[in-house]
C-alpha cells in the first residue's frame, strides 16, 4: 500500500519546530543538514520536493534574548521576522552542498482563501518547480494576525499538497507515529494504518505539542492527514529521523490511505481553509435541498441568522439540531437577511430574488 510513496513524483514534506530547533531556541543545524540530505537524495532521484518548514518563531527566540516562546502576537511577529531569515539562510547553505537552490514562499490563510491569491501562489510554485528550485514554505508569521492564520503548519502543508496536486505528504515530528494515547505513557500503541475515521475511534490525540516551541499537536497532524487523504494524497506521519524510510515507502510511522478523489480547488479551500464569519439556521427542508439535492440555499428555508458578515464571506449552514452541514459564500450582508427569512423568492423585491448561497459556492461538511 505504501508503494506510491516510493514512486511519488511530487512530494510535500512538513517538519515541525521541535525537530529543527533547540528547546531553548536557536536552530539545530545538524538536524537541518540531516533532513536536507534526505530531501536532496529524493531530488536526485527525479522527484520534485516542497518543504513546509516551521521554526521561524522558535529560531528567533535566542537571538532576541528571550527565554521561551513568546505569547503575545507582537513579540511572535518580531521573533518570526528574525528567525525566518536565519531559517531560510540555513536551508540555502545546506542545500547548496548539493547544488540545489531554494526559494522562500510565505503564505497567510488569505493566500488560499481568496481565489486570486490562490492562483498567484499556484503559478509561483509551478514556476519554481519547473526551474528546479526547492520551495521552502512557511506561514507568514511576521504579518499574520489571528484572523488570517492557518493556526499550524500541518494544515498549511495539507493545503499546499492539494494546491500542487502532490502525490504524497510526509508529516515529520518528534514522535515516530500516531499512538492510541500519549506515547510517553504505558499502554499506548502505535497505529500503523488509517483507512477511515473508524480507525481513529479509540485514539486520544493531544491538541498541543510536547516540546513547547511549536503550535501543532498530534490532533492537528491527524486533521491535516484527513484533509490530504480526502483529496487523494498518500500521507505518512513519523519522526524526522525516519524521513528517508518514509519517503522510500518503508513500514515506519503511521500511513494514512487516500479516502477520496481530489476536490475542485474552490471547494477544498472553502471546506478546509476558511473560517466561518456567521451561521445560517436552516429548516429540515432546506437541509435536505442543500445536502441531498445539492441545491442552492434560498431565503425561504432559513429560520435564523447569527454573526457579523458581509456578502462574499464564508458562513456555516446549520441544521435544526445545531449541526453544521455545509459552508458557503453568502450573497447578502448579515443585516439584509432578517426581513427575508422564511419568504419565497417571489414575495420579496427584485433586488433580493437571488440565492442566499449559490450551489456553486457550497461545500458539504
Amino acid at each position: 500500500m505504501r508503494a506510491p510513496l516510493a514512486d511519488a513524483r511530487r512530494v510535500v514534506v512538513k517538519i515541525g519546530s521541535s525537530s529543527l530547533t533547540e528547546r531553548s531556541g536557536g536552530l539545530a543545524t545538524e538536524r537541518i543538514d540531516a533532513l536536507v540530505d534526505v530531501l536532496a537524495e529524493r531530488r536526485k532521484a527525479g522527484a520534485q520536493v516542497v518543504l513546509v518548514s516551521s521554526g521561524a518563531i522558535a529560531a528567533g527566540i535566542a537571538p532576541l534574548g528571550l527565554t521561551r516562546r513568546p505569547r503575545d502576537l507582537a513579540t511572535q511577529q518580531a521573533s518570526a521576522s528574525v528567525g525566518q531569515m536565519l531559517l531560510v539562510a540555513r536551508y540555502a547553505t545546506s542545500f547548496e552542498r548539493y547544488g540545489l537552490t531554494v526559494g522562500q514562499v510565505l503564505l497567510t490563510a488569505d493566500d488560499v482563501i481568496r481565489r486570486t491569491h490562490y492562483r498567484n501562489a499556484s503559478r509561483n510554485f509551478e514556476r519554481l518547480l519547473d526551474l528546479g528550485v526547492v520551495p521552502i514554505v512557511n506561514e507568514n508569521d511576521a504579518v499574520a494576525t489571528d484572523e488570517i492564520r492557518f493556526g499550524d503548519n500541518d494544515r498549511l502543508a495539507a493545503l499546499v499538497a492539494h494546491l500542487l496536486h502532490a502525490d504524497a505528504l510526509v508529516l515529520l515530528s518528534d514522535v515516530d507515529g500516531l499512538y492510541s494515547g500519549d506515547p510517553r505513557r504505558p499502554g499506548a500503541q502505535l497505529v500503523p494504518f488509517v483507512s477511515s475515521a473508524a480507525d481513529l475511534s479509540e485514539v486520544e490525540a493531544s491538541a498541543k505539542g510536547a516540546s513547547g516551541v511549536g503550535t501543532g499537536g498530534m490532533a492537528s497532524k491527524v486533521a491535516a492527514a484527513q484533509v490530504a487523504t480526502s483529496a487523494g494524497v498518500h500521507v505518512v506521519l513519523t519522526s524526522a529521523t525516519h524521513a528517508a524510510d518514509a519517503l522510500a515507502g518503508e513500514d515506519v510511522g503511521t500511513y494514512f490511505a487516500p479516502t477520496g478523489r481530489r476536490l475542485p480547488t474552490r471547494l477544498l479551500w472553502l471546506r478546509h481553509a476558511t473560517t466561518p464569519r456567521g451561521r445560517l439556521l436552516l429548516d429540515d427542508g432546506a437541509v435536505d435541498a442543500v445536502v441531498s439535492r445539492r441545491a442552492s440555499l434560498l431565503s425561504a428555508g432559513i429560520t435564523g441568522v447569527s454573526g457579523d458578515f458581509v456578502a462574499g464571506d464564508p458562513v456555516d449552514l446549520v441544521s435544526p439540531a445545531g449541526v453544521s452541514v455545509a459552508r458557503g459564500l453568502v450573497a447578502y450582508d448579515a443585516a439584509e437577511l432578517p426581513p427575508l427569512l422564511g419568504k419565497s423568492t417571489h414575495s420579496v423585491g427584485p433586488k433580493y430574488r437571488r440565492e442566499v448561497v449559490h450551489r456553486d459556492d457550497l461545500a458539504l461538511l
